[in-house]
């Protein structure tokens, strides 16, 4: 059998090739019969091709034994398929078998360019797309990434820079990190130097806190989002405070112990740390764990500790503990579950926070019960829940013991005037309380705590009304972030606009506050936001015109914006005239419509919004399985379970403010105008246009074409054609009409039969313009793929009266599901799409040579449709989940597909000769089949349940880049720290500012902190640049270094000599009165001075 083989070495390889390829004349060596195998005639029996058959097999077989592992037979395997494809054909076994061995003989170079000259020639294409491609331009660039990467465990939110930070949880779709969103798309990723769950974050001075699970403090750096200082603390630590007026960080233990991180110094403050009080006043109680811990809102002298016992006010001041409260519920009362009323309760504590003022303090217990607490008289003033009064006394009434929700947060909040205040509640309502939701209790303007009697102060903790913000069916709060209007201070809760809630399920609602609407996120919040704002449940990418997306800005009636904060970067001007939309379908039946970008400028950088439950008129049931948009018109549609299509245009709304509907009667397999159901605050926008009740099972393919063409594939196995002129259905056919038995056989490749028919239904749909089979003409073409397999094709013409019919024009059967569909033109490789101007050349008699590639799961096809089946590259054991036509700008074009194994390769057009391959182990291969390849060379693949990656294959294998946007405006200053008020003065309350707190925890020797230092720096400056300095309130030229010097030992001096009691009121008084003397005559000197200077100088 060896002997042609040798033969075929000696003599030139063109003449070889030529004479066994069969596309050279034949000469006399080349006569039938002359080959390895003898071509079997019409007058041979049957029995006779059998066992050329098995002769085939067997060299086959024989060649791949005897190769070893650097031979060329072994790496040229893959293209056996070649030969095979050959004889199914029709060519002879013996060409089929000779084009097979020519590649064994041959070197490994020529070996592929023999597959490519045989794929070449079966396509028809004389140009090779991709040979300016070369391997070492696909090295894939992870270019950007749009989500969050695993599940929300904490969140902050900073009015005075208008940042949003959201922190994760370690998953195994990768470490816990934090994320920083300003607004329009400003952002940043810090991640951590070891894997970890992040569990605190809090803003601080331009600066961002953490707490991880490994119990590590951070700080970090905004504008570069590189971490400047840790402290890994031994213990666990379960609450941090913070204040953006200072520079300490205290850090609260499970075990009830207390330190001090410096922000400014990096360093633990090494002579504070304060114990369990809780242990300290009772010994013999049982774990009392520290919980929580709060400043003053207005003395920041006075810290608040909450332990599972009760709660304890320290002071800086006198460095120990003032006030504790401790909550018993007596025998007989019903308490705040009404369970074992009989006996003494003392339930444990589980949150303590100050009023807005200091007037009271409030703790929650793990039975429901808040208690209202007055600080000085350590008594309760209330304790209640959120339906009943008084549950800490005996009553005659016999409770129903109910176990509330646990309560998981409260926040005490207030209007721009702190003393109108105000409860909002996470939890602790009743399991048969409806609506589920929070909890806002209103309780109107704190009375005057020295001229009030003690039911006053009762009848204010009831509150003036109660509201419930409600929440999606199902939900449960968790936790929440009020995102106020521009203070920081009092515990983030002043004159706050809006809630965000992050639910169990682990997505975020935005909500009104106080009146709990739902806020929509689109253009609101970053697109990254969005992805748990609700899930995102589908996602498609279609490329859009650029001219038309930049006109496509949406007007709608909106509040004002939530992040204001952070400054794009500069980026490089658009790189490509198409942009490259997302569409992403979200579980409260809402698409947002945005422009991933190239990493380049995002000119227009708003979102779009469709409401499909809407358009639907049903606000269950709603499901969308499937879009697309039309790449020049910008026209949308959407497929859903249940088995409608809607058909949105863009423009104006005629029901704009109009909230009702009209009512529309139901239309099954019509189609209805559904204009009036456009939300009623859009006034420009993506319309509904036309709803399609096909009524046969989910909708399984989509798509638009921009010449007016909508084709839906339902899952029973339905294709219907709409042409949006009329709007009229022109096409209704089941898939059975296109069925024809499959003739196929192979003797490499055995194919398993089923014992009936498969169902089989449309899953991939694509428009073109191409001249098809033997036509003289191009055609308008809609080309249909299957779950079998099959590629149909119709076309789609014109008749007398301006109507269109579809006929159809070919199937061809090909291994394995189709996944993609790209009609391209063959002498130039760009998309052969169906466009206004393409199809008014049509009437003209232009033509458009084109050629269709199709790849299914096991193989990638190049064929004219509508018959022929052109040339095949299978994909042996992988799998391909998605796959386009992609172009390399100024290079050409290849097939990019990414694969099961979590891969990306490339493939010559029409060689199919492989150009390179890629590891994507950022990839969910869970999710791999819901991954999308544009024309661009994006990748756009799933890396966990809500955070979507960007890849582009034409990179330098760049890794996942910082973000260079700019966060922090150094212009924006934080208002200064309320204080307390004159009543709370005169009534013998020390105030404690922060310079005195810097005293006190960090003691004399603490230098001041650099933010000082940099203000002192600058007014030098200034000075030397011969700048007036800023004047102060006395009109000195004082310095900042001297003030601070001068004020550090003022304030030591005065905190030795002041206390607390009204014993001292008439002393301080008096020192007071002398202060304000010698400060006028300050004044009037200084004036007097000024006015001579003035004068001769």
């Amino acid at each position: 059998m060896m002997g042609p083989l040798i033969s075929g070495i000696a003599e030139p390889r063109d003449n070889y090739i030529e004479r066994h390829s069969g596309h050279g004349p034949e000469t006399d060596t080349a006569k039938p019969g002359s080959s390895l195998i003898p071509v079997t005639d019409s007058k041979r029996a049957r029995d006779e091709q059998i066992s050329n058959e098995i002769h085939a097999m067997k060299l086959v077989s024989m060649m791949k034994q005897s190769a070893d592992a650097n031979s060329a037979f072994i790496i040229v395997w893959d293209d056996v398929a070649v030969a095979k494809g050959l004889w199914r054909l029709g060519l002879s076994l013996e060409r089929a078998l000779s084009a097979l061995l020519i590649a064994v003989v041959i070197d490994f170079g020529d070996a592929y360019n023999m597959a490519a000259f045989l794929r070449g020639k079966q396509t028809g294409m004389q140009n090779d797309l991709s040979a300016s491609i070369r391997p070492e331009l696909f090295m894939p660039d992870d270019q950007a990434r749009y989500g969050i990467n695993s599940q929300i465990s904490c969140y902050a939110y900073d009015p005075v820079q208008s940042l949003l930070a959201i922190g994760t949880g370690e998953s195994k779709f990768g470490p816990g990190k934090v994320y920083i969103f300003g607004q329009r798309r400003v952002h940043k990723i810090l991640e951590p130097p070891r894997r970890t769950s992040f569990q605190i974050i809090q803003f601080s001075a331009n600066r961002l806190v953490t707490v991880d699970a490994k119990n590590e403090l951070g700080i970090w750096d905004l504008n570069t989002g590189e971490r400047i200082a840790a402290l890994v603390v031994a213990g666990q630590v379960v609450s941090l405070v913070t204040d953006p007026m200072l520079d300490w960080a205290f850090i609260g233990l499970y075990n009830g112990d207390i330190m001090a991180f410096d922000l400014d110094r990096g360093s633990l403050a090494r002579s504070f740390r304060l114990p369990n009080f809780w242990k300290e006043k009772n010994p013999g109680a049982t774990t009392p764990n520290l919980i929580t811990m709060s400043l003053h809102p207005r003395d920041v002298g006075k810290l608040l500790l909450g332990y599972t016992h009760g709660a304890v006010v320290y002071s800086f001041k006198q460095a120990k503990p003032v006030n504790y409260y401790e909550y018993v519920v007596s025998a007989g009362a019903p308490g705040g579950n009404g369970a074992a009323v009989e006996t003494v309760r003392k339930p444990r504590l589980t949150h303590a926070l100050w009023h807005p003022s200091g007037t009271f303090i409030l703790t929650a217990h793990d039975d429901g019960s808040l208690v209202f607490w007055d600080p000085k008289a350590e008594k309760i003033v209330m304790a209640r829940t959120l339906t009943d009064f008084n549950v800490d006394q005996p009553s005659s009434e016999t409770p129903t013991p109910a176990l509330p929700e646990p309560i998981t947060k409260i926040a005490w909040c207030c209007k721009e005037n702190c003393d109108d205040s105000g409860l909002l509640i996470a939890g602790g309502q009743r399991p048969d309380a409806s609506p589920k939701g929070l909890t806002f209790i209103d309780l109107g303007q704190t009375p005057v705590y020295a001229t009030s009697t003690w039911q006053i102060l009762a009848n204010y903790c009831r509150g003036k009304r109660q509201n419930a913000l409600p929440l999606p069916s199902g939900a449960q709060a968790i936790n929440f972030l009020l995102i106020p209007r521009f203070s920081p201070h009092f515990a983030g809760a002043q004159d706050p606009i809006a809630v965000m809630v992050l639910l169990s399920s682990g997505e975020l609602i935005t909500l009104s506050f106080p009146s709990g609407y739902p806020i929509s996120p689109t253009n609101q919040l970053h697109p990254s936001v969005s992805f748990v704002h609700p899930f995102v449940t589908k996602v498609n990418v279609s490329p859009l015109e650029r001219p038309r997306w930049l006109s496509m800005f949406e007007k709608r009636n909106q509040g004002e914006p939530l992040l204001k904060g952070g400054a794009e970067a500069s980026r490089p001007r658009k790189r490509f005239e198409e942009r490259t939309i997302i569409q992403a379908a979200h579980a409260d039946s809402t698409i947002r419509i945005w422009d991933s970008g190239h990493a380049d400028e995002i000119e227009n950088g708003n979102q779009l919004q469709v409401d499909v439950a809407r358009a639907l008129d049903r606000y269950d049931d709603v499901d969308i399985t499937c879009m697309n948009m039309a790449t020049s018109t910008g026209e949308f549609v959407v497929g859903t379970r249940t088995g409608e299509a809607i058909i949105y245009r863009w423009g104006q709304n005629r029901f704009f403010g109009k909230d009702k509907a009209l009512q529309l009667d139901p239309n099954p397999k019509g189609l209805t105008d559904i204009s009036s159901r456009a939300e009623p605050g859009l006034r420009e926008g993506l319309q509904p246009l036309v709803l399609y009740e096909m009524m046969m099972g989910p909708i399984t393919a989509i798509q638009v074409s921009n010449v007016g063409f909508v084709a839906v594939g339902s899952e029973l196995g339905f294709l219907t054609l709409i042409d949006l002129r009329g709007p009229a259905i022109f096409f209704q056919a089941p898939m059975t009409d296109f069925a024809k038995p499959d003739k196929r056989s192979s003797f490499l490749k055995s194919h398993n039969s089923s014992s009936g028919p498969q169902k089989e239904w449309p899953v991939v749909i694509e428009f073109g313009v191409m001249t098809l089979d033997e036509d003289k003409y191009s055609s308008i073409c809609c080309f249909v793929g299957t779950n079998l397999g099959k590629v149909i094709t119709f076309k789609l013409l014109p008749g007398q009266d301006g109507t269109y019919s579809a006929s159809l024009a070919g199937v061809v059967s090909f291994d394995g599901r189709i996944i993609s569909l790209n009609p391209i033109e063959a002498d130039t490789g760009k998309p052969a799409h169906a466009t206004g101007p393409i199809v008014a050349g049509l009437r003209e008699g232009r033509q458009v040579n084109g050629v269709l590639v199709a790849v299914t799961q096991t193989e990638i096809r190049i064929f004219k449709p509508a018959n022929s089946k052109g040339a095949s590259k299978d994909f042996d054991s992988i799998l391909c989940d998605s796959a386009c036509v992609a172009e390399l700008e100024l290079q050409g074009f290849a097939v990019v597909g990414v694969f099961g194994d979590r891969t990306a390769r490339a493939f010559s057009i029409p060689g199919l000769r492989d150009i390179g391959k890629a590891d994507l182990p950022m990839i969910d291969v869970t999710r791999s089949t819901n991954s999308v390849v544009t024309q661009t060379g994006d990748i756009f693949a799933w890396t966990g349940p809500s955070e979507l990656a960007v890849i582009h294959v034409w990179g330098t294998d760049k890794g996942l880049q910082q973000s260079p946007d700019t966060l922090i405006n150094p212009k924006l200053e934080c208002p200064p720290r309320p204080t307390i008020s004159n009543m709370q003065w005169i009534s013998g309350s020390q105030y404690i500012s922060p310079t005195d707190l810097d005293l006190l925890v960090g003691g004399p020797d603490r230098p001041p902190s650099k933010r000082m230092m940099d203000a002192a720096a600058a007014e030098q400056r200034a000075a030397r640049a011969g700048e007036p300095a800023a004047a102060s309130g006395s009109g000195s030229q004082e310095g900042w270094g001297d003030y601070l010097t001068r004020q550090l030992n003022e304030r030591t001096e005065k905190l030795n000599m002041m206390g607390d009691n009204m014993e001292n009121l008439q002393n301080n008084s008096a020192g007071w009165a002398d202060d304000v003397n010698k400060f006028l005559n300050k004044q009037k000197r200084n004036v007097v001075m000024g006015g001579l200077k003035s004068k001769f100088f």
